[in-house]
């Protein structure tokens, strides 16, 4: 069954729209390096990481640039077009590039290979938690794996010739505008181009389409050039800075293996989350590829051993790359997504056509054919709910960050100057586009003792448009040593743990002690007492911030609640309470004051 390349294209882009509403935001990363630099070239402020300050440059602006026009040209809607908007409306364009990108690469295999396994890869690519996430994932590796679908499709695609030049642009982009280390997926391609050159005697033509499609990268790597040393003013060739941060600081005790590692099986284990049954389908795909071709004699798809080899090489390439590394995260495999569904739909395929042989020799012959199908269907069927079961509950249970800003947004509840403390679990944020225009975040002193992000720099005449993109932030350093300047000055950090509290309507209220750290000599306590009737009181030391708190609610299945406070010296704003649906418990995980 083969359906046109605009039919699967409506398929994904109907799955897509569903993921960019639903699904959470799975890397706080995600928010701090890319949704706020977005919001600050769109809305002109937001939270800055030590990778964009201009003594380290590791992050394109390039790149934030892009999908900021997309977020700024959602503000044309002016109706609705608030800053939660044009969050959504960005993860839809994000969710209709990778649709596009998915219709390509379908088509090609469908034509390339088999058309029965372009119906299996679309089926898998839909089926799969993993790419519920990362096809709406504002994230380079997100990126890169849209670059990856395209330039695998041009090097499939030999009608009219090889595309060795396209391929080569695409997969040049990626590494270039996105992230460098996906360019290594372009090698097993690479290797097919040179050996059938070689054999053919047809290096020269090689050379030439080798050529072109370096002139094209390099000219992407100019205009990417120039854009960010038009941001940081001085000589920065990102994908380098990359490269040197994450390969030769490491070997200097720096760079990302600070941050944490994980044992060599953490990828084997987080995509049998993503790909659960497909994923152990894939893996086996090489074996059955050099099992069918070279033992039966019996080609696994319409082209020769050499070409099918090349197709199914880059997944382990990758995974041999990113599993000896000691700092692993789930994102690192997003340009490999679309890689392991087409060699999970190769698989299929294989093992498909033995189910279904007749011949006389075969063990399945003897088989039934309804035996067969039954046992077929209900591992297909299986496989396909259990990643829709997963995508529904990713949806339903990590929900609360994208959710527990919305009271901000009514009448009367914030305004322009408001500030929204962030706490122990500031990485739970899901950045400035949750919040109403001018209401800003701010970190409280919490138990984490690393480096927090600062700010953009907002500084006015004199210094152009954008000074954040190249004034060096104070307070930064790549070794995530804890700079006091990032927190606001005045805080009340929590003294004891709440006291449990039952819904019944006879329990009216919740106490607590907090105390002022910024005056040992002065240490005195008082009780704040939050009431159901939503008013929260407090003496005079609650007069500048409320602080981070914890609720154990019991007999909660949950809910998302705004709270109105106000101090017994006029100070005012909102408490956003946040209930984990999987422990039932509430925590207070923001406050907004305003004075």
């Amino acid at each position: 069954m083969y359906y046109r390349p605009l039919t699967a294209f409506y398929i994904f882009a109907a799955a897509h729209t569903i993921s960019a509403a639903y699904s959470p935001i799975q890397d706080c990363d995600e928010v701090f390096n890319f949704w706020e630099p977005a919001h600050y070239l769109d809305r002109g402020y937001g939270f800055q990481t030590w990778e964009y300050s201009p003594e380290y440059a590791i992050r394109s602006w390039l790149y934030a640039a892009l999908h900021a026009g997309v977020a700024a040209f959602g503000r044309i809607g002016l109706l609705v077009a608030t800053k939660a908007f044009q969050f959504y409306f960005l993860r839809f364009a994000l969710g209709l590039v990778c649709a596009a990108c998915e219709a390509r690469l379908y088509a090609q295999i469908s034509r390339t290979l088999n058309a029965r396994i372009g119906l299996y890869f679309t089926i898998i690519m839909l089926a799969s938690p993993g790419m519920f996430h990362a096809s709406v994932s504002f994230l380079p590796s997100a990126f890169a794996m849209y670059m990856t679908m395209l330039g695998t499709a041009s090097f499939m695609d030999w009608r009219g010739g090889a595309n060795t030049a396209d391929g080569m642009m695409y997969f040049g982009i990626a590494a270039v505008v996105a992230w460098p280390f996906s360019g290594a997926l372009i090698i097993p391609f690479m290797g097919e181009e040179f050996l059938i050159g070689y054999y053919t005697e047809s290096l020269r033509e090689l050379g030439v389409r080798i050529v072109y499609g370096t002139t094209r990268t390099v000219l992407v790597g100019a205009f990417q050039f120039v854009i960010e040393l038009m941001a940081y003013r001085e000589q920065n060739f990102v994908p380098f800075n990359i490269v040197k941060y994450n390969v030769l600081s490491a070997w200097e005790g720096k760079g990302p293996n600070i941050f944490g590692t994980e044992p060599w099986h953490f990828y084997a284990r987080n995509l049998f989350l993503n790909f659960h049954f497909w994923w152990l389908l894939a893996l086996v795909t090489l074996p059955l590829v050099y099992y069918q071709d070279l033992v039966l004699k019996k080609p696994a798809t319409k082209q020769s051993y050499i070409r099918n080899i090349t197709f199914v090489t880059p997944m382990y390439l990758w995974l041999c790359i990113f599993t000896i590394q000691p700092h692993k995260e789930e994102r690192f495999m997003y340009p490999i997504y679309p890689l392991i569904a087409l060699n999970a739909a190769i698989t299929v395929h294989i093992l498909l056509t033995h189910l279904g042989s007749r011949h006389k020799n075969s063990l399945m012959s003897a088989v039934p054919g309804q035996v067969k199908f039954g046992f077929a269907a209900t591992l297909a069927v299986g496989a396909i709910l259990i990643g829709l079961l997963r995508m529904a509950g990713l949806a339903s249970a990590y929900d609360a960050p994208l959710s527990i800003y919305k009271p901000l947004f009514e009448k009367n509840m914030s305004r322009p100057g408001d500030t929204v403390c962030l706490g122990k679990e500031w990485y739970r944020f899901p950045g400035h586009y949750h919040l109403p225009n001018g209401v800003k975040g701010k970190f409280i002193k919490s138990a984490f003792d690393g480096l927090l992000p600062g700010e953009f720099s907002t500084a006015g005449t004199g210094f152009g448009i954008w000074p954040g993109t190249w004034l060096v932030p104070p307070g930064m350093n790549d070794m995530n040593k804890e700079d006091p300047g990032k927190y606001v000055s005045t805080v009340y950090p929590i003294h004891k743990h709440l006291l449990i509290f039952r819904r019944q309507a006879s329990i009216t209220a919740i106490s607590w002690s907090i105390r002022r750290f910024q005056e040992p000599s002065r240490q005195s306590t008082s009780q704040i007492t939050l009431q159901t009737s939503k008013t929260l009181t407090a003496s005079s030391v609650l007069s500048s911030w409320i602080p981070h708190v914890h609720i154990s609610w019991q007999g909660c299945s949950g809910c998302l609640t705004g709270r109105s406070f106000q101090s017994s010296t006029g100070g005012n704003g909102v408490i956003i309470v946040y209930c984990d649906r999987r422990s039932g418990k509430h925590e207070i995980e923001t406050c907004v004051n305003r004075e």
